[in-house]
């Protein structure tokens, strides 16, 4: 395993496709199905560049819409793309959608970005009136009470099909762009929502004890999320530890020296020192029994603390894990400390949508720079790295019992975005999200991943908004501005979200 060699693979998203319209039109106006069916076609080599394409073609009657439904069944698709492809009866979609529960989104996008009103007659208007069905099609979901979406503008092709009047050439439009960015972003957010149902996290230790935001019930978080939670003890790994084999030892040593940057002594921090060369060789053994633990239990994700007691044998194993834990990180296994399952789940999200996705809490404000410090001294994820992480010997591991080897570095400037999982009063959890700019400015040298975020707002009212969420003290630090992403995460989730 090297840095960009995931652990667990998720697998790709399981995407459907039909066309709507009307069987009248077919025998009416030759050449028109041709023209649509080449539209379809567009739409499947499109979408395929985000995940597997079930494409049935046309639905243009009721018995096509149930056979529809069987066959996106059948496939097991994780959402439905509905393309308005010319008029169609509501009659006619509603039953694809009754028997397959996958979310619906509605393509409404236009070939042409005008028609040549001169020359066009009722075939090729047919072809351009894309959005006239979409209010009664609607109206149909709603009162059957089935959820859809809707991604309007313009259908992005690079040349003009023989059948069309009009220029078709609208790839480089702007409304065919955003469109597309749309669905995208609705890809990646069913490819979350079908990893989550599929994933395993281990729960390893215990909670830390008083932190009570972080507290859930497991049945809850399977019941909202599909995460099922393993409990693993202590002497699991352990177990694992005593397996470790020179050769496993020796691949994760030189993991180590490619991934990290050994620190001298901190300048400014008496307790942050140059890692000693036994610390490292611990570091290094546990980590290659993190890993071994991982993929014997199957793991997706991973939460996990341990307070140890008077120097005993698991508190000596878990100086050794944010090494370990931020190199799963890197591969696609977001490992969350203090027993965080719920920023696991966020961390988890952010890494199957392709963002990174570190383990950060609030540490400070800079007021004179308006910045907000997030960071923390628990696992760090190498894509949203400026350089490579730092790893220090703590000779205190604050708040905690025992010292270790921690990781140091600084988010690489550019657009963030904060992803936080919390709970609610009435057990319902929720995302809280937050853009905003990573900044380059001066960061403590004392162990800790951290970096200056520039919100909208400044730092104290930044906070206050933050605290009305009723946040989890920890998010998941991710990289780009994802707010549109992760609003879709939570609508597919059906969880409610709060953006600021």
């Amino acid at each position: 395993m090297n840095r960009t060699t995931p652990v667990k693979p998720p697998r790709r998203v399981r995407i459907g496709l039909y066309s709507a319209g009307l069987a009248a039109y077919w025998e009416q106006f030759p050449g028109l199905r041709q023209c649509l069916e080449g539209y379809n076609q567009f739409l499947e080599r499109r979408l395929a560049a985000f995940g597997e394409v079930a494409n049935f073609g046309f639905v243009d009657t009721e018995d096509r819409g149930r056979e529809a439904g069987e066959f996106f069944n059948r496939a097991n698709v994780d959402l439905i793309f509905l393309h308005a492809a010319t008029y169609f009866t509501s009659s006619c979609v509603l039953p694809v959608h009754q028997r397959c529960a996958a979310p619906a989104i509605v393509l409404n996008l236009q070939p042409a970005a005008e028609m040549d009103y001169a020359s066009t007659g009722t075939d090729r208007w047919l072809a351009q009136c894309v959005a006239c069905s979409l209010p009664e099609a609607s109206n149909a979901f709603n009162r059957a009470r089935l959820p859809f979406r809707s991604v309007s503008g313009l259908l992005g092709l690079e040349e003009t099909p023989s059948f069309a009047k009009a220029d078709e050439r609208t790839a480089d439009r702007p409304e065919a762009q955003d469109a597309w960015r749309e669905i995208g972003q609705w890809c990646a957010a069913a490819s979350v929502r079908a990893a989550l149902r599929d994933a395993r996290f281990g729960f390893l230790g215990n909670y830390y004890s008083g932190m009570l935001d972080m507290y859930s019930d497991f049945t809850m978080l399977q019941a909202q999320t599909g995460v099922q939670l393993e409990v693993l003890e202590m002497c699991d790994l352990a177990g694992e530890l005593a397996a470790v084999t020179p050769e496993q030892l020796r691949e994760k040593e030189e993991q180590i020296a490619d991934f990290f940057t050994i620190s001298g002594d901190s300048p400014s921090d008496p307790i942050a020192r140059r890692p000693t060369a036994e610390q490292l060789a611990w570091s290094a053994r546990v980590a290659a029994a993190q890993e071994a633990l991982v993929r014997s239990r199957g793991l997706d994700a991973l939460a996990y603390y341990y307070h140890g007691r008077d120097g005993n044998e698991y508190e000596r194993l878990q100086s050794g894990f944010i090494v370990g834990h931020s190199l799963l990180t890197a591969a696609g296994i977001p490992c969350a400390g203090e027993g965080d399952v719920k920023t696991a789940i966020a961390m988890k999200i952010c890494d199957v949508a392709g963002k990174g996705g570190s383990f950060c809490e609030i540490v400070a404000s800079d007021f004179n720079r308006g910045t907000m410090i997030i960071g923390h001294d628990g696992p760090f994820h190498i894509a949203i790295a400026k350089e490579k992480p730092i790893l220090r010997g703590m000779g205190v591991c604050h708040g905690k019992r025992g010292s270790g080897v921690s990781v140091e570095a600084k988010v690489r400037p550019g657009p963030v975005t904060t992803l936080g999982v919390t709970q609610t009063a009435d057990g319902r959890l929720k995302l809280n999200i937050s853009e905003g700019e990573a900044i380059d400015a001066p960061i403590l040298m004392n162990g800790n991943t951290s970096t200056h975020v520039r919100f909208s707002r400044p730092p104290a009212a930044y906070m206050d908004a933050w605290f009305r969420e009723a946040p989890t003290h920890h998010c998941a630090l991710s990289v780009g501005h994802n707010a549109s992403l992760f609003r879709k995460v939570a609508e597919l989730l059906e969880l409610p979200c709060a953006v600021f």
